[in-house]
């Protein structure tokens, strides 16, 4: 028994391993590492690699739409799913963000509408 919970655990492992391997940071990725990436070919890693000389690093996922030609929000998408990160965070779509943030809102609302009601109590 012992065994066979060993062996799950250092399958979990490896599979944790190669997942955190598969991320590519167009920050730090070399020209090897971001061809890579599905979807990322040899002009676009030129793109992105001379961006970051001239620019310096991508701050975010919209740094990196606005400043390479050839990458919109579909194509983000789609290198993101690839494995494709940018300072660790995946890209997220506009419209999922301002969702999340719609919700983020609500349930700070919901919290204050609670604080007093619940002082009240007291």
């Amino acid at each position: 028994m012992l065994k066979k919970i060993l062996a799950v655990i250092v399958m979990l492992y490896a599979a944790v391993a190669m997942a955190a391997a598969a991320a590519v940071d167009v920050n730090k990725a070399t020209d090897a590492q971001l061809d890579g990436v599905k979807g990322i070919g040899p002009v676009t890693t030129k793109s992105i690699t001379a961006e970051r000389k001239k620019g310096g690093d991508f701050k975010s996922w919209e740094d990196l739409i606005k400043r390479v030609n050839g990458i919109g929000e579909k194509k983000a998408e789609a290198l993101s799913q690839a494995g494709l990160t940018v300072n660790g965070e995946s890209f997220k779509p506009a419209a999922a963000a301002k969702k999340d943030d719609k919700k983020a809102e609500a349930k700070k609302e919901a919290a204050s509408d609670k604080k007093p009601a619940a002082s009240a109590k007291k």
